[in-house]
């Protein structure tokens, strides 16, 4: 369970920032309790880690609280509109989106706690740094004070780098805002998912 979530929270924005320590079932919000939601989790180490990492860092200006829920599994009831117009409850089980799916999957997930350095990958290699940090901007999320993008091989189609942030804060906010955020290229037939996760890098 989850609580003192900013209004500009929603289920995805949930899911982009839990999904770095485990794979996520459900996630729905509490009418009865606003500001509060309940996420369905795959195993429970992944709980124990999301605990571990996420209970009370601060994101949109709220200190987050992150604990064991009594309940044993998300049921969808009572499902409203939030603020944003989404939906109260949703069901993340078949999303491609989730990193511990298969052992080889999971075995190349970072799992740190958050820092003001994000790691991205999965960027088309015509995205430039100005790109991103219009995305940014787009997203009224902190743009990025430094960026590096690592040397790829000459057949990837993908690149990935670092981002560095003025604050841990700033940096939550940009995870969970743009995580999962779908890059669309001209004439490209698929977008590229943007995928982002926590740095073990402190600084560039």
């Amino acid at each position: 369970m989850v609580s003192s979530l900013h209004p500009q929270m929603n289920c995805t924005r949930v899911f982009n920032l839990f999904c770095l320590y485990g794979n996520i079932e459900k996630v729905k919000f509490m009418k009865s309790v606003p500001g509060t939601a309940l996420v369905e989790m795959g195993e429970e180490y992944a709980v124990d880690r999301a605990i571990t990492h996420i209970n009370g860092i601060t994101l949109f200006g709220k200190r987050l609280s992150v604990c064991v829920s009594r309940q044993r599994a998300v049921i969808p009831s009572q499902v409203f509109q939030l603020e944003d117009g989404s939906s109260s409850y949703k069901d993340f089980t078949m999303t491609r989106n989730n990193r511990f799916s298969c052992a080889g999957q999971a075995s190349k997930n970072i799992i740190q706690p958050p820092s003001c350095v994000l790691h991205f990958y999965n960027v088309p290699p015509c995205v430039s740094q100005d790109q991103l940090q219009r995305l940014c901007t787009d997203h009224d999320v902190p743009g990025f004070i430094k960026f590096k993008v690592f040397d790829a091989k000459p057949s990837s189609k993908t690149i990935s780098g670092l981002l560095e942030f003025d604050t841990k804060t700033q940096a939550v906010e940009v995870l969970t805002v743009l995580n999962h955020f779908q890059i669309r290229i001209p004439n490209g037939s698929n977008p590229y998912t943007l995928k982002l996760c926590f740095s073990t890098s402190s600084h560039l």
